[in-house]
């Protein structure tokens, strides 16, 4: 038996090196958009100048954040930056609040440290504990929301106007349906559909190539000058601006970027570790530490490269369904990402939005589901959960979105009689919440 079998104990897992390849294969197969997608829309934020530094920072980051999830903790669970945490760097942060981009990638990192710090401390199991499960489902299904508009957004159907950094929506553009922006984008949303139908893998990646070379050949979008290309950071790299965060709004950023990558990451190792026959009988993880901390210190490493919160994709379950079972299926992964992902901002460059925006709209159908286990009988449990629901989207942030809905869990709890259903953390951080936004308006 070679080295890697003995390191990641195949026989323990009842695993071989031809299903752990197969597996990383897969996994990479099936994640490999977030190469064309995550640079589409930090590049909003940073400028159409940034895009092949984000292409080289998304394959590195999720690479190198992959191999360590390989080494060190030994799972096959794969990273890359975040759908949805993107998406609020840019639509949020940037535009919304007014923050420039180098500020933002700050609050990533701050963001990254606590992280790693609650994750030294164990003190992240009383914030799991804290949050009511109704909140967490909620503010799966807002960021699939979130993801969405911006997908309909970028195509051209909806569209978002920022006024003195306030966002606004202008209203249906109809006239989008008839162009052929707008039907190749229908036409990528059907092959989707049809592919995840049929359960064939790398569905999103399929049908971004395809509907990005129909593109090319009538001519709606410019055919590649060329593939490959020498990576570059020269525009991201250790561009954090600190000193920007020294006020009360960047700290509401900070902890919004917080929230949902920690919940995000334990959501998604809970459900990658269960279908991966990792869960003991009390329903523990054994290991889980180890895979937070790599999570958390790709965030760190993500924002000194230049990308939004890096974090656990659950689509790892691809290449774990493919029977990955240790984390030679992850190190296959993160080769790829940097054997590939690497070299190919001419082709990322080249693929149009409406060839990418119906992979936001499919992601956000993925993460809407969460939605169903809140109980809507319990209407201290539901309505806060739907005030997140609407209004992450509707107001293209994701911190507002759970400000809200900490604090009508709380204040509803209380007059409802059922204030002993709180946990003291829900209690401050409700109040935290209504400071957050009494700056906002102005009244602190």
């Amino acid at each position: 038996m070679g080295w890697f079998e003995k390191y990641f104990e195949f026989d323990r897992y009842g695993t071989n090196m031809k299903t752990e390849v197969l597996a990383g294969i897969t996994t990479f197969m099936t994640m490999a958009y977030i190469l064309f997608v995550n640079p589409q829309i930090l590049s909003v934020a940073m400028g159409k100048g940034a895009f092949d530094s984000l292409v080289t920072a998304t394959a590195l980051s999720a690479g190198i954040t992959t191999i360590i999830m390989a080494l060190y903790a030994k799972k096959p669970f794969a990273l890359a930056p975040g759908m949805g945490l993107n998406g609020y760097f840019t639509y949020s942060v940037v535009k919304g609040m007014g923050y420039s981009w180098q500020v933002a990638l700050a609050a990533v990192f701050v963001e990254g440290i606590i992280f790693i710090i609650l994750t030294l401390t164990k003190v992240r199991s009383a914030i799991i504990h804290a949050i009511p499960m109704s909140q967490k489902y909620a503010v799966g299904a807002g960021i699939g929301l979130f993801l969405t508009f911006i997908g309909l957004n970028d195509v051209g159907l909806i569209t978002a106007v920022t006024n003195g950094g306030v966002l606004s929506f202008t209203g249906m553009n109809y006239s989008a349906l008839a162009t052929e922006e707008g039907i190749l984008f229908f036409f990528g949303l059907f092959l989707t559909g049809v592919l995840i139908a049929k359960r064939i893998k790398g569905a999103l990646l399929i049908s971004i190539l395809t509907t990005s070379i129909l593109g090319w050949i009538t001519g709606a979008a410019p055919w590649p000058h060329r593939i490959f290309s020498t990576p570059t950071l020269s525009y991201t790299f250790m561009k954090l601006d600190f000193h920007g965060l020294l006020n009360v709004g960047a700290l509401g950023v900070i902890f919004a970027f917080f929230m949902v990558d920690f919940f995000d990451t334990l959501g998604t190792v809970t459900g990658l570790s269960a279908k991966a026959g990792y869960l003991t009988k009390d329903g523990k993880i054994p290991g889980v530490e180890k895979v937070l901390m790599t999570d958390a210190i790709g965030t760190t490493l993500g924002a000194v490269l230049g990308t939004s919160t890096v974090t656990t994709y659950i689509e790892s379950a691809s290449g774990i369904e493919e029977g990955g079972r240790t984390g030679m299926t992850a190190l296959v992964t993160g080769l790829l990402f940097l054997g590939i992902g690497l070299f190919i901002a001419p082709l990322a460059r080249a693929i149009p939005s409406f060839a990418t925006a119906p992979a936001l709209v499919i992601v956000g159908y993925y993460m809407i589901s969460a939605i169903r286990s809140v109980d809507f009988s319990d209407a201290t449990e539901a309505l806060p959960a739907f005030l997140v629901l609407i209004a992450i989207p509707f107001t293209y942030s994701i911190s507002i979105g759970i400000g809200l809905g900490f604090i009508s869990y709380t204040l509803l709890k209380i007059f409802s009689g059922r204030w002993k259903e709180v946990h003291p953390i829900m209690y401050a951080l409700a109040l935290v919440f209504i400071a957050y936004f009494a700056y906002l308006a102005g009244v602190l």
